[in-house]
């Protein structure tokens, strides 16, 4: 995504088993990396899901790193009744330069709805003294106010809203906020578009126009290419490498397990240069290009 409101962002899933993706955002003021694995437990009717990863943010005037620790969630109603999600548990966000933290907590979801969506906690100094109550609905809105040493708002002060949902487009059958409508258009699209871009998917393409057969005919498609081209590369004894990302060789621990962390490379920005100092390459239509995400394309 190219300079979105100031920001580009560039992703990659750089494991196919286990699945993990990469993900580097970057503006004037801040830059945002994230290594995501996913673990799940089938429970029959439900499945839990647990993010383990490293997301970390840098913020550039001031050089502070914070680290997010998202709650698992819950999937209920898999196979039977209408599906949907909760997602209780804790969300820390830890402040690396300072050893400030903010703690809330995710509330389950209770009988006839009791709770849902509910979050409060606290942001703590390095001494783990609460300095600031949050509270609210993360589908809505959350407020803040100043708190004493026991968690209780401090006289004279008001609670004040300091984040609220953005609206939603109207009618929008696979409810997407604006944000992941510029994800996937070509509005936001570099010039001279990879050829790896999921923007480019026939798949996702058919889905989004509503042709559900299609989308799961090149599905499939694509997922055969992606056999072939593995059987390419084991007959050639060489490992899938990622493109964009590298192994750091630092392992991160969460509550859900320790995972290997990638960083980004830097090899994005070098390859835009040089599409940038060829017009004919960035003058390219980028809905015209062919989607192909494979190492081995002209083998398989």
């Amino acid at each position: 995504m190219a300079n979105h409101l100031g920001i580009n962002f560039i992703s990659e899933q750089v494991s196919h088993h286990p699945p993990m993706s990469c993900g580097h955002a970057e503006n004037e003021h801040f830059t945002y990396d994230v290594t995501s694995k996913l673990r799940t437990k089938f429970l029959g009717n439900s499945l839990d899901v647990y993010p383990v990863g490293r997301t970390r943010v840098t913020l550039k005037r001031t050089g502070e790193v914070l680290d997010l620790v998202p709650p698992p969630t819950k999937v209920n109603n898999l196979i039977f009744g209408r599906t949907w999600l909760d997602s209780p548990g804790e969300m820390v966000m830890s402040n690396l330069t300072t050893g400030d933290k903010v703690v809330l907590y995710f509330h389950p979801c209770g009988w006839f709805g009791a709770g849902r969506y509910e979050v409060d906690g606290y942001v703590y100094n390095k001494d783990e003294e609460p300095k600031i109550l949050i509270t609210g609905k993360w589908n809505n809105s959350l407020s803040y106010q100043p708190c004493d040493i026991e968690g209780e708002p401090l006289p004279g002060t008001e609670l004040k809203e300091v984040w609220k949902v953005t609206e939603m487009p109207e009618n929008d059958k696979f409810q997407y906020t604006y944000f992941a409508h510029k994800l996937n258009s070509f509005d936001t699209a570099p010039r001279g578009l990879l050829p790896s871009d999921s923007r480019l998917r026939p798949d996702r393409s058919a889905l989004e126009l509503g042709d559900l057969n299609k989308a799961g005919v090149e599905k499939t498609r694509m997922e055969e290419k992606q056999r072939a081209e593995k059987r390419q590369r084991e007959s050639l004894k060489q490992e899938f490498t990622p493109r964009w990302f590298r192994l750091t060789g630092d392992v991160t621990s969460t509550p859900w397990g320790d995972m290997e962390v990638y960083e980004y490379n830097g090899k994005y920005a070098e390859h835009r240069s040089r599409i940038e100092a060829s017009p004919s390459e960035a003058d390219i239509d980028s809905k015209s290009q062919a989607f192909k995400p494979w190492q081995f394309e002209s083998e398989i």
